[in-house]
């Protein structure tokens, strides 16, 4: 019945509503990773869930795109939004095709995986398969500034690698064990979805380099060159209607990346500001390693 009245209404419906035009929700993301401050709202589950769910449930969609432009940031966020996707993919028998704009990188390429076909522009950056870490040693500065360091701890290893402590060689191997099983579970999560696409050797692919698009096409870890209007428009034709899925917007109009956010309590109870800061300078940082 709903379909016989759109179908009669289709003249003054808008135009992603008609019955005769090809429909493919998109979804943006973008941003750092699990990296999340009041006024730097950053990719997590909780901040993507809900525009995946309106995305993959629009009615008769042909496909659901994703836009992606991330440089990586939390593994376990990374891996969090992957399994949502394929599981909504799977659910709604929707195909899924990913379009890197700048930069699909670490957990960026994670999330992209999560698609059925990954379209780049040729100067993309894509791959970065590898796990990274750092921080800062501060034990020599605080003993010359005259400062002394009390901690009190329960628990032999609670204290690894704080950067006020000197360094202990069996803190960073277990530090580089944990790194090593996050990225064989990264390598395994790849090959599982890139399969026999993958043509460069594995020493290549999984060393934590990255590439521009055009040799990501060489090395199979892109399907094509192109971007998102004209890859949509050859395959579902001209009039094919692309409707962004955003996230939900607070009163103020702000994105609302999770529950509970209290965006002036925390910018100006005292450390949010220092904390927008950092988060300004490590996500350049971020950024950088790209040359972005």
């Amino acid at each position: 019945m709903f379909e016989r009245v759109r179908g009669f209404l289709a003249p003054v419906l808008p135009s992603r509503l008609r019955p005769s035009l090809a429909v493919v929700p998109v979804v943006r993301l973008s941003g750092i990773i699990g990296f999340t401050t009041p006024l730097r709202p950053g990719l997590t589950l909780a901040s993507v869930a809900r525009p995946l769910e309106r995305a993959f449930a629009w009615p008769k969609a042909k496909a659901v795109a994703l836009a992606i432009n991330s440089p990586g940031g939390s593994a376990a966020q990374s891996h969090l939004i992957f399994r949502r996707v394929r599981q909504l993919a799977e659910e709604n028998a929707r195909p899924v095709i990913a379009f890197v704009e700048d930069v699909a990188a670490s957990g960026g390429y994670m999330i992209a995986c999560a698609a059925d076909e990954i379209v780049c522009d040729s100067s993309s950056i894509l791959g970065s398969i590898g796990v990274v870490g750092g921080t800062f040693g501060f034990n020599r500065l605080i003993e010359k500034v005259g400062i002394e360091r009390r901690l009190y701890t329960s628990g032999e290893r609670k204290a690894m690698l704080d950067p006020f402590l000197p360094e202990k060689p069996e803190d960073v191997e277990r530090l580089k064990a944990i790194q090593r099983e996050i990225h064989e579970g990264f390598i395994a999560l790849v090959k599982s979805r890139r399969g026999a696409a993958l043509a460069g050797p594995e020493e290549t692919l999984f060393s934590g380099e990255y590439w521009t698009g055009r040799r990501s096409l060489e090395l199979g870890i892109a399907d094509r060159v192109g971007d998102l209007r004209s890859t949509l428009r050859e395959r579902f034709g001209d009039k094919v209607a692309t409707p962004l899925v955003s996230a939900e917007r607070s009163l103020f109009g702000r994105r609302i990346p999770g529950v509970g956010a209290n965006y002036l309590g925390e910018l100006w109870g005292g450390t949010g500001f220092a904390d927008e800061v950092l988060s300004a300078i490590e996500a350049r940082a971020l950024w950088a390693r790209y040359g972005l």
